[in-house]
């Protein structure tokens, strides 16, 4: 039997902060015995747990691995209003007047953009120009 993923682990300045805005962000919960200060803190929701841990230097590089969102049970346009409202910051619009495309924000260390709206619809119009 292969290796399943248990978390992604993300470094963090404020674990305890940053994983407030994703439980928040992602309808999740925080671990009963996480504390502001703590030097981790863990969320969960549905599928996916997030494990955030205390570094004390601040991202430099662009990041490697970002999370695309789906909105279930409101429009795109709704939840980037909501996730603006949580305290993350516009990074890149790119939706267009049909309906299609997407808005990448970051979280409130900035620590890597998230993606809403389904990517996938979008590379597969790409991807029918070429077959």
């Amino acid at each position: 039997m292969s290796s399943l993923i248990c978390h992604v682990t993300i470094d963090s300045t404020d674990p305890y902060l940053l994983a407030g805005f994703w439980a928040q962000a992602l309808d999740g919960s925080l671990a009963d015995d996480d504390m502001p200060g703590d030097p981790e803190a863990m969320v969960t929701a549905a599928g996916a747990t997030l494990l955030f841990v205390k570094v004390d230097d601040r991202k430099m590089v662009k990041n490697r691995v970002h999370l695309d969102l789906q909105p279930q049970d409101r429009t795109r346009d709704e939840e980037v209003e909501r996730l603006l409202s949580l305290g993350a910051t516009l990074q890149g619009d790119h939706r267009r007047p049909d309906g299609t495309g997407w808005v990448t924000l970051h979280d409130p260390e900035r620590v890597f953009g998230t993606v809403l709206g389904c990517r996938w619809r979008f590379r597969a119009e790409v991807l029918s120009d070429f077959i």
